[in-house]
């Protein structure tokens, strides 16, 4: 029995949206595939985007599990009806996929398909990808197809929209990736003027207390006070450089996304697993959003720098009438006490003065040998 919405307009329309949700390319492949599967009530969907390599940059499948695609194994090469769309760029549509004479077979673990239906994405005279439809949910004609020609027109518009979609998550990864490198570049301007001058007279102070700590003591502890006080003033012109820094993505995107974007940046960097999760969080505040992504920040630089953690986890969820930030590792841990007593604190004292400066509150919990969770509470969202 088909599940497809009564109306095929009204069900293209729905693809449409959904895919326009969303900006980055990874989640744009996968709402095609899904938009793909249910508009024509297919078992299984897959899109493939092409290297330059004779592979697949990126694969994506909608109705095998996880635990079905980790046993199929590596990502299919350009071979069979895969490359012959690809190459010849016309819809491909097929009653049984296993006797078209140019399949070349799959894995032992990969699900059963007969018929099939695949047609390519192209922007102008390129390839971008390829779109592909198996095992319609349907009764089969004897020997023939499920997938009918009106199946193949809808999915024909639904390749047509999702080029454009593809194409737009490109550019918009690309300006983010331009944006991104034009912020590191005037940062770096900022934090050279700002603070290059200081570090140099704290150097020389330096240099001048060491040659005088042992013919003049009394001199060199005025020295000293000063090497203090110029170490103190670099560090608020460095903290007033990269505070007043507003990230760009936190006004274009909101907190979620600019977290979970930077959260993968750190998964790829690190070797411990890092992961973001959110769940019923509003819009909040500029300054509320923007402290909490500043104690994310400081939280995870300490988790992956100090903690020895092998994973860290993320996550911003909705609390009664508040929203909370938790980043929990499985580290070392410490005693917060003892680190209060000896004077360290690892940024807890700037992270409490954020949380409470935009009427928010931060607990930590950590013991040594049980990791660390940081948590950070405002009212709203």
């Amino acid at each position: 029995m088909s599940h497809r919405p009564s109306s095929g307009l009204a069900a293209v329309s729905t693809a449409l949206l959904a895919m326009s949700r969303h900006l980055e390319v990874r989640d744009v492949l996968k709402t095609i595939v899904a938009s793909a599967r249910e508009l024509l009530d297919a078992e299984y969907a897959a899109l493939g985007v092409p290297d330059d390599h004779g592979g697949f940059a990126q694969f994506v499948v909608d109705g095998v599990s996880d635990a079905q695609w980790k046993a199929i194994g590596p990502l299919p090469r350009q071979h069979g009806i895969l490359a012959a769309m690809l190459r010849e760029a016309r819809p491909q549509r097929l009653a049984d996929v296993k006797k078209d004479p140019r399949f070349g077979g799959w894995p032992s673990a990969h699900p059963d398909m007969s018929d099939f239906l695949g047609l390519p994405i192209r922007d102008g005279d390129e390839t971008i990808g390829t779109l592909f439809l198996a095992n319609k949910r349907c009764p089969k004609p004897a020997g023939g197809c499920g997938f009918t020609e009106e199946d193949e027109e809808l999915l024909g518009i639904l390749a047509q929209h999702a080029a454009i979609a593809l194409t737009n998550a490109r550019l918009y990864e690309r300006s983010r990736e331009l944006t991104i490198a034009e912020e590191r570049s005037r940062l770096a301007h900022e934090l050279h003027d700002a603070v290059s001058q200081k570090l140099f007279s704290l150097r020389l102070t330096a240099q001048a207390v060491s040659s005088l700590i042992d013919r003049d003591p009394a001199r060199a502890k005025g020295e000293l006070q000063q090497v203090a006080d110029l170490a103190a003033e670099a560090a608020d012109e460095l903290r007033a450089a990269v505070v007043e820094l507003r990230p760009a993505a936190l006004d274009e995107d909101g907190l979620v996304h600019t977290l979970r974007t930077h959260i993968q940046v750190l998964d790829r960097a690190h070797a411990a697993q890092v992961t973001f999760d959110s769940c019923g969080v509003r819009a909040l505040p500029a300054a509320q959003e923007e402290a909490m992504l500043r104690v994310a920040q400081e939280a995870l630089h300490n988790a992956l720098r100090h903690s020895g953690a092998d994973r860290v986890d993320v996550t911003i969820a909705r609390r009664g009438p508040g929203s909370v930030l938790s980043v929990t590792d499985n580290g070392k841990g410490f005693e917060p006490k003892a680190v209060r007593r000896a004077g360290r604190h690892l940024g807890l004292v700037s992270m409490r003065d954020r949380s409470s400066g935009v009427g928010g509150r931060l607990t930590v919990q950590s013991a040594p040998g049980q990791g660390t969770t940081i948590e950070m509470e405002v009212p709203g969202g």
